[in-house]
């Protein structure tokens, strides 16, 4: 009886790559709807002009590569790329900024080294990174205060776009400056300077117990008011994507471990340090554990390197926030370690079937265990 040969797999699990990002792009839905709740229209504004921004350079340098054009926009991967950035950059950061970060990522960031799937570095997080350096002003000014320091009142969209496509503050455009801050990270980390923990938390950036704290409570209890709702809507989003199987758990908690042992350790004094409570919920942290991290392309791959790479990735932003120059570390801890991903995967090699010992380094001898004689 003639058997027919046919090579594995046997069997398709459904998922493409168009599907994967589509499944991301929603997982992040629910923190999207809590930033405009609390902070208004901005991020969606930078998230509708990124993503515009993004198809068009994505199309325009496939045109110049004579790719198939329709054919990679569907991957939905630029899509996904512009709705991190536009999730990332402030709500009222002028247009421009939004339009250089994302055509430095498509272009520099990802067609340079040959599309998706051969990039090194994180497309989106490069181009974060690039606006941050060259323009520190227009990102450090144009943070959105949560609604309930304006007095219940939020720019209208009219407004926002205003500001957007006008390059200047709200106090500029003619609106109250009181739209506008510094994010909790960044206010905790310089009044710690002259301030005590509960001087700090007694402002109005600040959710805080402060009955609790008069009476000897931990400063660990504290949140930063709008900003830890955001962090958990993320949260959802992300163990939704676990449950989905999108990616595995090693990145993301080895990275919130790795941060909060970090912060409880280090910084445990809050007269001086920013407690861990605003590490783990204010800032980027969810976005950045959950949907930036686990990028497949750029990260670890080895279940072991994975939990390396990740607890890097906490370290680094727990060094950078609490004695760099910048408040949210995020961007750079990710391009740091991906740096560091090869050597990582090159060094934790799981063991092959049929072989004792794991492959390891450039200059692993060859398994001979299983030879006879």
């Amino acid at each position: 009886m003639a058997f027919m040969n046919i090579t594995s797999p046997h069997a398709h699990g459904g998922n493409s790559t168009s599907r994967i990002m589509l499944l991301v792009i929603l997982a992040t839905v629910p923190g999207i709807m809590a930033l405009t709740y609390f902070f208004g229209w901005g991020n969606l504004i930078n998230i509708a002009l990124a993503a515009f921004t993004a198809l068009v350079c994505e199309a325009l340098i496939l045109k110049v590569r004579k790719r198939p054009i329709s054919f990679f926009l569907k991957d939905n991967s630029a899509l996904l790329t512009a709705v991190l950035l536009g999730i990332a950059l402030p709500p009222f950061a002028p247009w421009w900024v939004t339009v250089v970060a994302v055509s430095f990522a498509m272009i520099f960031a990802k067609h340079l080294y040959g599309g998706l799937g051969n990039n090194p570095f994180n497309p989106a997080m490069v181009g974060y990174a690039l606006v941050l350096i060259s323009f520190p002003v227009q990102m450090t000014t144009t943070w959105a205060m949560p609604f309930f320091l304006t007095d219940g009142q939020v720019l209208s969209f009219s407004d926002t776009l205003s500001v957007t496509f006008s390059g200047s503050s709200p106090l500029v455009a003619g609106l109250s400056d009181a739209f506008s801050g510094a994010t909790p990270l960044d206010t905790y980390k310089h009044l710690a300077k002259n301030e005590t923990a509960l001087e700090i938390l007694q402002g109005p950036l600040f959710a805080s117990d402060v009955s609790g704290a008069a009476s000897g409570g931990s400063a660990s209890n504290w949140f930063a008011g709008g900003w830890e709702f955001v962090n958990i809507a993320f949260l959802i989003g992300g163990l939704a994507l676990l449950a989905l199987r999108i990616f595995t758990w090693h990145i993301p908690f080895s990275l919130l471990a790795a941060l909060g042992t970090c912060s409880m350790l280090f910084g445990w004094d809050a007269d001086l340090y920013v407690p861990w409570s605003l590490h783990i919920f204010t800032g980027a942290t969810m976005l950045g554990a959950f949907f930036i991290a686990t990028d497949p392309v750029t990260a670890s791959t080895t279940p072991l390197g994975k939990i390396i790479y990740g607890a890097g990735i906490g370290i680094l932003i727990f060094v950078i926030r609490t004695w760099g120059a910048y408040p949210d570390a995020v961007a750079f801890a990710v391009l740091l370690m991906n740096f560091a991903a090869p050597m990582i995967d090159t060094y934790t090699q799981p063991r092959t079937y049929g072989h004792e010992k794991a492959k390891r380094g450039l200059a692993t001898k060859p398994d001979t265990s299983d030879e006879e004689g």
